[in-house]
């Protein structure tokens, strides 16, 4: 297994797979992303932090059947591992304590 820091985007990646279980693949991915952060990513940095994530072991992916509006090719669909959930909670949890680690007056600042 590769290093198992988890960056940014990929946390992204991997909640946007838990959220479209179990119909998670390349495109589906993107629009999903677009549509909860108005981020639009080019599948290529989709699939590279795919690649990245299943290295690490946080997520699988297994080939769909062939259909004929793909002409016949087959989807590529992704789930997310036991690791890949302990991963989520472990980030998760320290988001929680930073935020809640913050203190009132941080919310009071004013921006110039």
């Amino acid at each position: 297994m590769k290093g198992t820091n988890l960056g940014e985007f990929q946390e992204l990646i991997l909640l946007t797979i838990g959220s479209l279980h179990p119909e998670a693949y390349g495109v589906s991915i993107k629009e999903e992303i677009l549509n909860q952060t108005g981020r639009d990513v080019t599948l290529s940095t989709i699939h590279a932090a795919l690649v990245r994530l299943e290295e690490k072991g946080y997520v699988k992916s297994e080939f769909g059947e062939a259909t004929n509006m793909r002409g016949g090719k087959r989807k590529k669909y992704f789930i997310i591992t036991s690791s890949g959930v302990k991963m989520l909670a472990e980030a998760k949890e320290q988001r929680e304590s930073l935020w809640n680690s913050l203190p009132d007056v941080v919310f009071k600042l004013e921006f110039k």
